[in-house]
Protein backbone atom coordinates (compact mmCIF):
# COMPACT_ATOMS: atom_id res chain seq x y z
CA UNK A 1 0.00 0.00 0.00
CA UNK A 2 2.87 2.15 0.98
CA UNK A 3 4.63 2.10 -2.75
CA UNK A 4 0.95 2.51 -4.19
CA UNK A 5 0.94 5.87 -2.55
CA UNK A 6 4.14 6.77 -3.30
CA UNK A 7 3.41 6.04 -6.80
CA UNK A 8 0.66 7.78 -6.96
CA UNK A 9 2.46 10.91 -5.45
CA UNK A 10 5.16 10.55 -8.24
CA UNK A 11 1.96 10.79 -10.99
CA UNK A 12 0.67 13.68 -9.04
CA UNK A 13 4.30 15.90 -9.68
CA UNK A 14 4.60 14.41 -13.26
CA UNK A 15 0.86 14.93 -14.41
CA UNK A 16 2.10 18.27 -15.82
CA UNK A 17 4.93 17.11 -18.38
CA UNK A 18 2.55 15.72 -20.60
CA UNK A 19 0.65 19.40 -20.85
CA UNK A 20 3.69 21.16 -21.36
CA UNK A 21 4.81 19.01 -24.26
CA UNK A 22 1.30 19.34 -25.81
CA UNK A 23 1.82 23.06 -25.36
CA UNK A 24 5.24 22.60 -27.87
CA UNK A 25 3.55 20.14 -30.39
CA UNK A 26 1.18 22.37 -30.73
CA UNK A 27 3.53 25.57 -31.52
CA UNK A 28 5.11 23.07 -33.90
CA UNK A 29 2.01 22.55 -35.84
CA UNK A 30 1.67 25.86 -36.04
CA UNK A 31 5.51 26.68 -37.03
CA UNK A 32 5.73 23.85 -39.57
CA UNK A 33 2.22 25.04 -41.34
CA UNK A 34 4.04 26.20 -44.90
CA UNK A 35 3.92 29.92 -44.98
CA UNK A 36 4.27 30.75 -41.61
CA UNK A 37 6.40 33.76 -40.60
CA UNK A 38 5.81 34.21 -37.08
CA UNK A 39 4.35 32.73 -33.74
CA UNK A 40 4.13 33.98 -30.87
CA UNK A 41 2.72 31.84 -28.15
CA UNK A 42 3.50 34.58 -24.69
CA UNK A 43 5.57 31.89 -23.31
CA UNK A 44 8.71 32.10 -24.85
CA UNK A 45 11.06 35.01 -23.60
CA UNK A 46 14.28 36.22 -24.19
CA UNK A 47 16.69 34.78 -21.37
CA UNK A 48 18.33 37.64 -19.87
CA UNK A 49 17.72 41.43 -19.92
CA UNK A 50 13.77 42.28 -20.11
CA UNK A 51 12.37 39.01 -20.82
CA UNK A 52 10.41 39.81 -23.98
CA UNK A 53 7.97 37.72 -25.26
CA UNK A 54 9.65 36.31 -28.35
CA UNK A 55 8.03 34.40 -31.68
CA UNK A 56 8.66 31.27 -32.88
CA UNK A 57 10.22 31.77 -36.72
CA UNK A 58 10.80 28.77 -38.74
CA UNK A 59 13.49 29.65 -40.77
CA UNK A 60 15.03 29.05 -37.21
CA UNK A 61 14.96 26.15 -35.52
CA UNK A 62 17.41 23.94 -33.73
CA UNK A 63 19.32 23.25 -36.57
CA UNK A 64 19.63 27.52 -36.93
CA UNK A 65 20.52 27.53 -33.51
CA UNK A 66 23.28 25.66 -33.42
CA UNK A 67 24.23 27.13 -36.93
CA UNK A 68 23.91 30.47 -35.08
CA UNK A 69 26.53 29.17 -32.18
CA UNK A 70 28.57 28.68 -35.09
CA UNK A 71 28.93 32.53 -35.68
CA UNK A 72 26.27 32.80 -37.78
CA UNK A 73 23.63 35.46 -37.81
CA UNK A 74 21.09 34.96 -34.93
CA UNK A 75 17.41 34.36 -36.29
CA UNK A 76 15.02 37.81 -35.95
CA UNK A 77 12.67 36.52 -33.54
CA UNK A 78 10.70 39.20 -33.01
CA UNK A 79 10.85 40.68 -29.67
CA UNK A 80 7.84 42.34 -28.48
CA UNK A 81 8.00 45.96 -26.74
CA UNK A 82 5.43 47.42 -24.52
CA UNK A 83 4.13 50.98 -25.35
CA UNK A 84 1.98 53.44 -24.81
CA UNK A 85 0.85 55.16 -28.18
CA UNK A 86 -0.42 58.13 -26.63
CA UNK A 87 2.67 58.90 -24.63
CA UNK A 88 4.23 58.32 -28.22
CA UNK A 89 2.77 60.58 -30.60
CA UNK A 90 0.63 63.29 -28.16
CA UNK A 91 3.15 63.33 -25.23
CA UNK A 92 0.77 62.42 -22.24
CA UNK A 93 0.78 59.46 -20.17
CA UNK A 94 2.55 56.98 -18.32
CA UNK A 95 5.07 54.91 -20.18
CA UNK A 96 3.87 51.18 -20.39
CA UNK A 97 5.54 47.97 -19.63
CA UNK A 98 5.34 44.25 -18.93
CA UNK A 99 3.01 44.73 -16.09
CA UNK A 100 0.51 46.05 -18.24
CA UNK A 101 -0.57 43.06 -19.53
CA UNK A 102 -1.29 40.35 -17.04
CA UNK A 103 -0.81 36.94 -17.52
CA UNK A 104 -3.43 33.73 -17.31
CA UNK A 105 -1.48 31.05 -16.67
CA UNK A 106 -2.61 28.93 -19.05
CA UNK A 107 -3.84 29.64 -22.95
CA UNK A 108 -4.02 27.80 -26.47
CA UNK A 109 -0.22 27.54 -26.34
CA UNK A 110 0.23 27.50 -22.52
CA UNK A 111 -0.09 31.31 -21.60
CA UNK A 112 -1.98 34.38 -22.47
CA UNK A 113 -1.75 38.29 -22.07
CA UNK A 114 -5.01 40.58 -20.91
CA UNK A 115 -5.68 43.71 -22.78
CA UNK A 116 -7.13 45.89 -20.38
CA UNK A 117 -10.35 48.01 -21.14
CA UNK A 118 -7.84 50.95 -19.38
CA UNK A 119 -9.65 54.16 -18.05
CA UNK A 120 -7.22 56.59 -18.44
CA UNK A 121 -7.58 58.31 -21.80
CA UNK A 122 -4.23 58.87 -22.06
CA UNK A 123 -3.34 55.27 -21.65
CA UNK A 124 -3.48 52.90 -24.49
CA UNK A 125 -0.81 49.65 -24.35
CA UNK A 126 -0.05 47.28 -26.55
CA UNK A 127 2.65 45.10 -27.59
CA UNK A 128 4.95 45.79 -30.63
CA UNK A 129 7.51 44.80 -32.74
CA UNK A 130 9.33 48.67 -33.78
CA UNK A 131 9.15 49.00 -37.48
CA UNK A 132 13.29 48.79 -37.60
CA UNK A 133 13.21 45.70 -36.29
CA UNK A 134 10.86 44.74 -38.92
CA UNK A 135 11.38 46.59 -41.92
CA UNK A 136 12.01 44.27 -45.57
CA UNK A 137 11.92 40.87 -43.04
CA UNK A 138 9.57 37.49 -43.88
CA UNK A 139 7.15 39.99 -41.18
CA UNK A 140 6.74 43.24 -43.41
CA UNK A 141 4.34 41.60 -46.00
CA UNK A 142 4.00 43.91 -48.81
CA UNK A 143 4.01 44.68 -52.74
CA UNK A 144 3.00 42.90 -56.04
CA UNK A 145 1.84 39.25 -55.70
CA UNK A 146 1.63 39.03 -52.16
CA UNK A 147 -0.69 37.05 -49.90
CA UNK A 148 -1.39 37.09 -46.15
CA UNK A 149 -3.15 35.64 -42.99
CA UNK A 150 -3.15 36.57 -39.41
CA UNK A 151 -4.56 34.16 -36.70
CA UNK A 152 -5.63 34.81 -33.14
CA UNK A 153 -6.38 32.77 -30.53
CA UNK A 154 -8.68 35.11 -27.93
CA UNK A 155 -11.23 35.84 -25.47
CA UNK A 156 -13.45 38.87 -26.27
CA UNK A 157 -14.37 41.10 -23.48
CA UNK A 158 -15.90 43.80 -25.07
CA UNK A 159 -14.78 45.95 -28.22
CA UNK A 160 -14.15 45.96 -31.96
CA UNK A 161 -10.65 47.08 -32.75
CA UNK A 162 -7.31 45.55 -33.61
CA UNK A 163 -5.82 42.27 -32.18
CA UNK A 164 -2.84 41.97 -34.40
CA UNK A 165 -0.78 43.72 -37.79
CA UNK A 166 1.05 45.87 -39.38
CA UNK A 167 -1.83 48.99 -38.76
CA UNK A 168 -0.68 52.39 -38.13
CA UNK A 169 -3.67 54.50 -38.98
CA UNK A 170 -2.02 57.53 -38.86
CA UNK A 171 -2.76 60.47 -36.46
CA UNK A 172 -2.89 63.25 -39.03
CA UNK A 173 -6.97 63.38 -39.16
CA UNK A 174 -7.92 67.07 -38.69
CA UNK A 175 -10.38 65.86 -35.21
CA UNK A 176 -10.68 66.77 -31.64
CA UNK A 177 -8.59 64.28 -30.37
CA UNK A 178 -5.56 65.55 -32.58
CA UNK A 179 -5.51 68.70 -30.49
CA UNK A 180 -2.37 69.25 -29.38
CA UNK A 181 -0.99 66.36 -30.45
CA UNK A 182 2.90 66.23 -31.02
CA UNK A 183 4.15 63.97 -33.74
CA UNK A 184 1.79 63.82 -36.75
CA UNK A 185 1.99 61.30 -39.07
CA UNK A 186 -0.10 59.76 -42.36
CA UNK A 187 -1.29 56.27 -42.09
CA UNK A 188 0.96 53.07 -42.69
CA UNK A 189 -1.26 50.29 -43.26
CA UNK A 190 -0.82 47.19 -44.65
CA UNK A 191 -2.67 44.56 -43.28
CA UNK A 192 -4.38 43.34 -39.56
CA UNK A 193 -7.12 41.39 -38.27
CA UNK A 194 -9.57 43.14 -36.06
CA UNK A 195 -12.62 41.76 -33.70
CA UNK A 196 -14.95 42.80 -36.19
CA UNK A 197 -15.29 46.79 -36.80
CA UNK A 198 -18.53 47.70 -37.96
CA UNK A 199 -19.80 44.11 -36.92
CA UNK A 200 -18.97 43.78 -33.67
CA UNK A 201 -17.42 40.67 -32.60
CA UNK A 202 -16.58 39.09 -35.80
CA UNK A 203 -12.77 38.27 -37.50
CA UNK A 204 -12.50 41.23 -39.74
CA UNK A 205 -9.65 41.56 -42.48
CA UNK A 206 -8.21 44.84 -43.37
CA UNK A 207 -6.02 45.36 -46.02
CA UNK A 208 -4.75 48.82 -47.75
CA UNK A 209 -3.59 49.48 -51.13
CA UNK A 210 -2.02 53.01 -50.43
CA UNK A 211 -1.46 53.31 -46.12
CA UNK A 212 -4.55 55.85 -45.90
CA UNK A 213 -7.47 55.78 -47.05
CA UNK A 214 -10.34 54.35 -49.17
CA UNK A 215 -13.00 55.93 -51.80
CA UNK A 216 -12.31 59.55 -50.73
CA UNK A 217 -13.40 58.98 -47.10
CA UNK A 218 -11.30 59.20 -44.24
CA UNK A 219 -10.62 55.46 -43.25
CA UNK A 220 -8.88 52.55 -44.97
CA UNK A 221 -12.59 50.98 -46.38
CA UNK A 222 -11.21 47.57 -47.85
CA UNK A 223 -12.20 45.86 -45.14
CA UNK A 224 -14.47 41.96 -44.76
CA UNK A 225 -16.19 40.54 -42.06
CA UNK A 226 -17.01 36.53 -41.17
CA UNK A 227 -20.62 35.51 -40.95
CA UNK A 228 -20.42 34.18 -37.10
CA UNK A 229 -19.45 36.57 -34.48
CA UNK A 230 -17.68 35.74 -30.91
CA UNK A 231 -19.76 36.31 -27.72
CA UNK A 232 -18.33 38.74 -24.84
CA UNK A 233 -16.98 36.90 -22.08
CA UNK A 234 -15.72 39.04 -18.67
CA UNK A 235 -12.11 38.66 -18.63
CA UNK A 236 -12.45 37.59 -15.06
CA UNK A 237 -15.04 34.85 -15.50
CA UNK A 238 -14.58 31.67 -14.04
CA UNK A 239 -11.56 29.22 -14.92
CA UNK A 240 -14.18 26.97 -16.61
CA UNK A 241 -16.09 29.77 -18.31
CA UNK A 242 -12.76 31.01 -19.69
CA UNK A 243 -11.02 27.59 -20.94
CA UNK A 244 -14.63 27.06 -23.12
CA UNK A 245 -14.82 30.69 -24.68
CA UNK A 246 -11.01 30.75 -26.46
CA UNK A 247 -12.09 31.53 -30.54
CA UNK A 248 -10.00 31.93 -33.56
CA UNK A 249 -10.37 34.83 -35.51
CA UNK A 250 -8.29 34.86 -38.58
CA UNK A 251 -8.23 36.85 -41.79
CA UNK A 252 -7.01 35.68 -45.44
CA UNK A 253 -5.73 37.69 -48.23
CA UNK A 254 -5.47 35.88 -51.31
CA UNK A 255 -3.78 37.71 -54.04
CA UNK A 256 -4.84 35.30 -56.92
CA UNK A 257 -8.36 35.62 -56.40
CA UNK A 258 -8.28 38.97 -55.03
CA UNK A 259 -10.25 37.82 -51.96
CA UNK A 260 -9.85 38.84 -48.78
CA UNK A 261 -12.02 36.66 -46.22
CA UNK A 262 -13.09 36.71 -42.67
CA UNK A 263 -12.88 33.17 -40.39
CA UNK A 264 -14.40 32.84 -37.11
CA UNK A 265 -13.27 28.99 -35.96
CA UNK A 266 -12.68 28.07 -39.37
CA UNK A 267 -15.73 29.31 -40.79
CA UNK A 268 -16.03 32.16 -43.25
CA UNK A 269 -19.97 32.01 -44.38
CA UNK A 270 -21.40 34.93 -46.39
CA UNK A 271 -22.06 38.49 -45.48
CA UNK A 272 -23.99 40.88 -47.20
CA UNK A 273 -24.67 43.87 -46.51
CA UNK A 274 -27.93 45.22 -48.28
CA UNK A 275 -28.70 48.83 -49.80
CA UNK A 276 -25.01 50.36 -48.98
CA UNK A 277 -25.86 53.56 -49.91
CA UNK A 278 -27.30 53.41 -46.47
CA UNK A 279 -24.58 53.06 -44.18
CA UNK A 280 -21.98 55.43 -42.68
CA UNK A 281 -19.24 54.04 -44.08
CA UNK A 282 -19.96 51.74 -46.75
CA UNK A 283 -21.82 54.33 -49.35
CA UNK A 284 -18.48 55.71 -49.88
CA UNK A 285 -17.69 51.81 -51.59
CA UNK A 286 -21.21 51.88 -53.10
CA UNK A 287 -20.41 55.42 -54.72
CA UNK A 288 -17.27 54.41 -55.99
CA UNK A 289 -18.52 51.55 -57.44
CA UNK A 290 -20.83 54.03 -59.28
CA UNK A 291 -18.21 56.49 -60.18
CA UNK A 292 -16.76 53.28 -62.28
CA UNK A 293 -19.42 52.63 -63.94
CA UNK A 294 -20.47 56.14 -65.07
CA UNK A 295 -17.25 56.72 -66.06
CA UNK A 296 -17.37 54.12 -68.47
CA UNK A 297 -20.28 55.74 -70.65
CA UNK A 298 -19.98 57.89 -73.70
CA UNK A 299 -20.27 61.83 -72.63
CA UNK A 300 -20.41 63.15 -69.02
CA UNK A 301 -23.34 61.09 -66.97
CA UNK A 302 -25.90 62.68 -64.43
CA UNK A 303 -24.11 61.93 -61.10
CA UNK A 304 -20.54 61.73 -62.50
CA UNK A 305 -18.23 63.47 -60.06
CA UNK A 306 -15.57 63.84 -63.05
CA UNK A 307 -12.49 64.75 -59.88
CA UNK A 308 -13.08 61.29 -58.55
CA UNK A 309 -9.81 59.12 -58.96
CA UNK A 310 -10.15 55.94 -60.77
CA UNK A 311 -7.77 54.42 -58.87
CA UNK A 312 -10.53 54.34 -56.02
CA UNK A 313 -12.99 52.84 -57.98
CA UNK A 314 -14.95 49.93 -56.83
CA UNK A 315 -15.99 47.00 -59.90
CA UNK A 316 -16.03 43.81 -58.87
CA UNK A 317 -16.56 41.52 -62.28
CA UNK A 318 -20.12 41.71 -63.14
CA UNK A 319 -19.57 39.91 -66.10
CA UNK A 320 -22.33 37.19 -65.49
CA UNK A 321 -24.53 36.87 -62.68
CA UNK A 322 -24.62 34.06 -60.70
CA UNK A 323 -28.53 34.07 -60.06
CA UNK A 324 -31.03 36.06 -61.83
CA UNK A 325 -34.73 37.06 -59.97
CA UNK A 326 -37.12 38.93 -61.98
CA UNK A 327 -39.10 41.62 -59.31
CA UNK A 328 -41.35 43.07 -61.86
CA UNK A 329 -41.92 42.76 -65.60
CA UNK A 330 -44.97 44.50 -68.28
CA UNK A 331 -44.60 44.35 -71.79
CA UNK A 332 -42.03 47.03 -72.48
CA UNK A 333 -40.08 46.57 -68.88
CA UNK A 334 -38.76 44.12 -66.69
CA UNK A 335 -36.73 44.92 -63.72
CA UNK A 336 -34.25 42.15 -62.58
CA UNK A 337 -32.32 41.32 -59.29
CA UNK A 338 -29.09 40.06 -60.66
CA UNK A 339 -26.47 38.80 -57.89
CA UNK A 340 -22.85 37.93 -58.80
CA UNK A 341 -19.37 37.68 -57.08
CA UNK A 342 -19.33 40.62 -54.97
CA UNK A 343 -22.12 42.64 -55.61
CA UNK A 344 -26.43 42.64 -56.26
CA UNK A 345 -27.52 44.98 -58.77
CA UNK A 346 -30.97 45.85 -59.57
CA UNK A 347 -31.01 45.81 -62.98
CA UNK A 348 -34.32 48.07 -65.03
CA UNK A 349 -34.73 46.62 -68.79
CA UNK A 350 -36.84 47.93 -71.69
CA UNK A 351 -37.49 46.24 -74.88
CA UNK A 352 -36.28 47.97 -77.79
CA UNK A 353 -38.16 48.24 -81.16
CA UNK A 354 -37.60 45.70 -83.63
CA UNK A 355 -37.03 45.93 -87.20
CA UNK A 356 -40.98 45.86 -89.66
CA UNK A 357 -40.98 42.59 -91.37
CA UNK A 358 -43.51 42.49 -94.10
CA UNK A 359 -45.23 45.62 -92.93
CA UNK A 360 -45.46 43.86 -89.01
CA UNK A 361 -43.11 45.30 -86.47
CA UNK A 362 -41.25 42.20 -84.54
CA UNK A 363 -40.64 41.94 -81.01
CA UNK A 364 -37.38 43.73 -79.85
CA UNK A 365 -35.16 42.68 -77.23
CA UNK A 366 -34.35 43.50 -73.86
CA UNK A 367 -31.57 46.52 -73.20
CA UNK A 368 -30.47 47.37 -70.25
CA UNK A 369 -31.75 51.22 -69.20
CA UNK A 370 -30.70 51.13 -65.38
CA UNK A 371 -28.33 49.59 -62.99
CA UNK A 372 -28.24 50.37 -58.93
CA UNK A 373 -26.27 48.86 -56.46
CA UNK A 374 -28.33 47.03 -53.53
CA UNK A 375 -25.82 44.98 -52.22
CA UNK A 376 -22.24 44.28 -51.74
CA UNK A 377 -20.49 41.30 -50.49
CA UNK A 378 -18.66 41.75 -46.90
CA UNK A 379 -17.46 38.13 -46.82
CA UNK A 380 -15.42 37.33 -48.78
CA UNK A 381 -14.89 41.01 -49.80
CA UNK A 382 -13.24 41.91 -53.49
CA UNK A 383 -9.94 43.69 -53.47
CA UNK A 384 -7.87 43.79 -56.55
CA UNK A 385 -4.71 45.43 -55.24
CA UNK A 386 -1.35 45.26 -53.95
CA UNK A 387 -0.82 45.32 -50.47
CA UNK A 388 1.05 48.74 -49.37
CA UNK A 389 4.31 49.05 -49.56
CA UNK A 390 5.48 52.07 -47.29
CA UNK A 391 9.14 54.16 -48.41
CA UNK A 392 11.96 52.58 -47.29
CA UNK A 393 12.97 55.63 -45.18
CA UNK A 394 11.60 54.23 -41.61
CA UNK A 395 7.93 55.89 -42.03
CA UNK A 396 6.48 52.39 -42.42
CA UNK A 397 4.24 51.12 -39.10
CA UNK A 398 4.87 48.96 -36.35
CA UNK A 399 3.52 45.59 -35.98
CA UNK A 400 1.24 45.46 -32.63
CA UNK A 401 -0.66 43.15 -30.74
CA UNK A 402 -3.73 44.54 -28.81
CA UNK A 403 -4.26 47.70 -30.37
CA UNK A 404 -2.61 49.94 -33.00
CA UNK A 405 -1.95 53.42 -33.28
CA UNK A 406 -4.76 55.97 -34.20
CA UNK A 407 -6.44 59.16 -34.19
CA UNK A 408 -9.42 58.45 -31.77
CA UNK A 409 -7.33 56.77 -28.60
CA UNK A 410 -10.36 55.04 -28.11
CA UNK A 411 -10.04 51.91 -25.76
CA UNK A 412 -10.57 48.85 -28.68
CA UNK A 413 -10.21 45.26 -28.14
CA UNK A 414 -10.07 43.86 -23.99
CA UNK A 415 -9.76 40.71 -23.23
CA UNK A 416 -7.09 37.58 -23.75
CA UNK A 417 -4.90 36.98 -26.34
CA UNK A 418 -3.32 33.88 -25.94
CA UNK A 419 -1.68 33.18 -29.63
CA UNK A 420 -0.77 35.35 -32.67
CA UNK A 421 0.24 33.76 -36.57
CA UNK A 422 1.65 35.57 -39.73
CA UNK A 423 1.79 33.68 -42.63
CA UNK A 424 2.60 34.95 -46.08
CA UNK A 425 0.43 33.13 -47.97
CA UNK A 426 -3.75 32.61 -47.49
CA UNK A 427 -4.57 29.41 -45.81
CA UNK A 428 -6.81 27.19 -46.75
CA UNK A 429 -10.53 26.31 -44.66
CA UNK A 430 -8.97 23.08 -44.19
CA UNK A 431 -5.80 24.79 -42.34
CA UNK A 432 -7.59 27.30 -40.19
CA UNK A 433 -10.37 24.28 -38.79
CA UNK A 434 -6.97 22.76 -37.68
CA UNK A 435 -5.38 25.58 -35.72
CA UNK A 436 -9.06 26.19 -34.70
CA UNK A 437 -9.13 22.23 -33.17
CA UNK A 438 -5.63 23.08 -32.12
CA UNK A 439 -6.26 26.24 -29.35
CA UNK A 440 -9.49 25.30 -28.24
CA UNK A 441 -8.61 24.05 -24.87
CA UNK A 442 -6.04 25.54 -23.19
CA UNK A 443 -2.89 24.38 -21.79
CA UNK A 444 -0.76 25.24 -18.69
CA UNK A 445 2.53 27.47 -19.15
CA UNK A 446 5.75 25.10 -19.56
CA UNK A 447 8.94 25.95 -21.46
CA UNK A 448 8.39 26.43 -24.71
CA UNK A 449 10.98 26.36 -27.39
CA UNK A 450 11.51 24.43 -30.80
Amino acid sequence: MRIWLLIGCLWLVVAPVPAQEKSSERVATVVNTPGCVAVWDFVKREEGGGRRFLAHVPAFGREAEKAGKAGEAAPNEYPLDAGNYVRDFWGEGRAACYDDFPLLGRGPFGEAVRIRPEADPNFRPFLYVPRDRLHDTPLDIKGAGKSVTVVVWAIRESGNHALAGIWHEGTDLKQDSTAGIQKVQRGQRQYALFAGLNKEGSACGHVSENGASSFLNRYALHKCNSADVSPKVAADAPAETLDAAWRCFAMTFDHERDQLTGWLDGRAGDRWLENPQQDNLLKFAANAWLQGHLRREPGLQPGEDVKFPADQFYNPPEETPVAVKVLSETESERVELREYGYTKVKTTLAKRDGEKAGGERMAGEWQVRGRELVGIRLNPWWYPHDIYTPANDGTGGPFTIGRVIHSSKSVGFTGWIGGVAVFDRALDEAELKKLTELGSKPVRAGKSGL
